[in-house]
């Protein structure tokens, strides 16, 4: 398999880890050489992509038609050979297989958010897989959010899947499309509140909070079990950028999305061995529904779940009251019954250059993790910037191995998520301690 399909599955988080605290100048990684980027641009322009799409679309090369797609939406390329195969693929769209179809519609999620509405129309009417129809529906949602069109496709989704309400990749999806807009419009509740119940629950925990619009980078804090957020020895709050965005940005009940709201149990620290990701130690996380229950709320190795306990319930408990009915922290725990897994927080050996002309360069897009920016130094492998180390640094200097990781969006700014106002939240809840 080549390294260019190995790196884009494993950046949903499968990789080979191990438990390990590496010192900062230790860490190298090959991958980020100047001569094996020039040569990884070149081979995925010109052969993964390119000469795959002037081919005919067969048995034996349908599989290469798949890995272009992944690599046009990982690495966010566009132009007139795309768009050709693109215009290939949906003319044999219903003779290809599940997988190929997939890659091609989160590719064209991605890359063209508005020129293939009529072959989207098209494939939402036909398609039968819960799936690939949800995200058809996301596309043409994202396009057009009327009222009209919204009931379009509710009703077809009605029509085709008569048992909708019994799949919850469905139900997710009639959720977006009911609440989308006013959930976007609405308040965040006080995070004063919220950093205020973890400090008496003597919590450790890592809060990512980020915009509605995913384009724009988020922040990272940490806050240690009795309370107090992670500074530098001069008293500025330490701050860490990351990411929630994935490449294809497709909603975050539909594999491959952007990182869904909610509470990820945080199990420690490991490093992956994969080349995209890089050698940087990541934040190991595990979504509700993902693992045993055990393992998600950290129970003591003599306590077990109780399996006549609401799973939900007792999630919504890691939530002070007011937060409880507010729905969008809700999106991890029905991303992990839909089957998501995997999401991590990791650092990035990808070259930021194919994302130059992005709001979020010189950070990464991933396939739904969280994932802080890290420069290096092309010409001896080493790291220059790694907002990744420093995070896992923060999180390690405070008592405990485990915690708990929120992913918030703060509001619908047009804007990275900046230090002032992360620091006015932080400054709000000291106040009131």
């Amino acid at each position: 398999m080549k390294i260019w399909t190995v790196g884009l599955l494993s950046l949903l988080g499968i990789q080979l880890t191990m438990q390990a605290q590496t010192r900062r100048e230790d860490i190298y990684s090959n991958f980020v050489l100047y001569e094996k980027r020039a040569w990884l641009a070149k081979d995925l322009r010109d052969n993964v992509v390119g000469y795959t799409f002037t081919q005919a679309i067969d048995s034996n090369t349908e599989y290469r038609f798949e890995s272009a797609c992944l690599a046009i939406a990982q690495y966010q390329f566009a132009g007139e050979d795309v768009a050709n195969g693109f215009n290939k693929l949906f003319l044999a769209y219903d003779s290809l297989e599940y997988d190929t179809r997939r890659a091609l519609l989160e590719a064209v999620y991605a890359i063209y958010p508005s020129t293939y509405v009529q072959q989207l129309t098209r494939v939402l009417q036909q398609e039968t897989h819960p799936k690939l129809f949800a995200m058809a529906a996301s596309y043409l949602f994202r396009h057009d959010r009327s009222t009209a069109n919204t009931n379009d496709i509710k009703i077809r989704m009605v029509e085709q899947f008569s048992n909708y309400d019994s799949i919850p990749l469905l139900l997710a999806l009639e959720q977006h499309l009911n609440s989308y807009t006013a959930a976007v419009a609405r308040k965040t509740p006080d995070l004063s509140t919220l950093f205020k119940y973890q400090s008496d629950r003597k919590q450790k925990t890592v809060y990512s909070l980020q915009r509605w619009n995913r384009d724009y980078p988020g922040i990272a804090i940490v806050q240690d079990a009795g309370g107090k957020f992670m500074r530098h020895p001069d008293g500025r709050l330490m701050i860490f950028e990351q990411l929630a965005r994935s490449a294809s940005d497709l909603p975050w009940f539909i594999t491959n999305g952007s990182t869904p709201q909610g509470v990820y149990s945080l199990q420690g620290t490991a490093v992956s061995r994969n080349a995209l990701i890089g050698p940087t130690p990541n934040l190991q996380l595990i979504m509700p529904n993902e693992n045993s229950w055990d393992k998600y709320f950290q129970l003591p190795p003599w306590e077990h779940w109780d399996s006549t306990r609401d799973s939900l319930v007792t999630y919504l408990e890691l939530l002070p009251p007011s937060w409880r009915q507010y729905a969008p922290m809700k999106e991890a725990f029905q991303a992990g019954k839909i089957g998501r897994s995997e999401i991590i927080a990791h650092g990035t050996a990808i070259d930021p250059k194919y994302f130059s002309n992005k709001l979020w360069y010189p950070l990464s897009p991933t396939n739904g993790c969280l994932c802080a920016k890290e420069l290096w130094n092309e010409s001896n492998g080493r790291l220059l910037v790694s907002e990744q180390y420093n995070l896992v640094s923060a999180f390690n200097a405070t008592k405990g191995g485990k915690g708990y990781l929120y992913v918030i969006n703060l509001d619908n700014q047009q804007a990275p998520v900046s230090r002032a106002e992360v620091e006015r939240l932080v400054k709000a809840y000291e106040k009131g301690r």
